[in-house]
């Protein structure tokens, strides 16, 4: 029978910071939706995907920490 546990397990603290990078990126995605413009809605929702996806493997606390204090 196959583990029901993800391939890696993160301790609170990774926890917790997963936890605010996808609430930074929801709230993202929601205040981009309220731009009027379309051209600059497309603009900044794929430059958003792009940094997160960019930094998706960031697993150490202090870049993870400085990527969302000055991203």
């Amino acid at each position: 029978m196959a583990s029901r546990l993800p391939p890696v397990t993160f301790s609170l603290k990774q926890f917790l910071q997963r936890q605010k990078v996808l609430g930074l990126y929801r709230t993202m995605m929601r205040t981009i939706r309220q731009v009027p413009n379309e051209d600059d809605r497309k603009y900044l929702r794929d430059w958003a995907r792009d940094e997160f996806k960019r930094n998706k493997a960031a697993t150490d606390q202090v870049t993870c920490t400085h990527a969302l204090r000055f991203n």
